[in-house]
């Protein structure tokens, strides 16, 4: 499995799209095989989504990213774990061992990664938000 994540000063990068630097992680039964560092030269989704499918990667473990880069690196086939925070050896040891959902590695002010518009029928565009809608 190819994991990639942005990442700034040993950190995950809080903005996929204007990160520099992606690490390639290569794990094989868990266990780290292989690390090497990527610069990020596209500034386009699109072609930002190709030059992360270019090497290769099945998982994008990433702060913030705006839609339509997550539905290129979706349509490319890489799975992507969003609204992520913490040093890249913290998450990167937390996502191998089955832990990275804990409260600890998600970006403040996130409210459990949940997204405007997908809360169910009814809370989509076009609707107005009454006082009493809780999201």
């Amino acid at each position: 499995m190819k994991i990639a994540i942005p990442q700034w000063q040993g950190r995950v990068s809080p903005v996929l799209d204007s990160a520099a630097n992606l690490l390639i992680v290569e794990a094989t039964e868990g266990q780290q095989t292989s690390r090497r560092e990527l610069h990020l030269a596209a500034a386009d989704p699109i072609e930002r989504a190709r030059e992360i499918g270019r090497e290769g990667a099945d998982v994008l473990i990433c702060g913030a990213l705006s839609w339509p880069l997550e539905a290129a690196l979706s349509s490319a086939g890489i799975r992507v774990v969003s609204h992520i925070c913490g040093t890249v050896d913290a998450v990167l040891d937390a996502f191998l061992d089955g832990s990275l959902g804990r409260n600890a590695f998600v970006m403040p002010g996130c409210c459990g990664r949940r997204r405007r518009g997908q809360g169910g029928p009814g809370r989509g565009r076009g609707r107005r938000r009454k006082s009493q809608d809780v999201e």
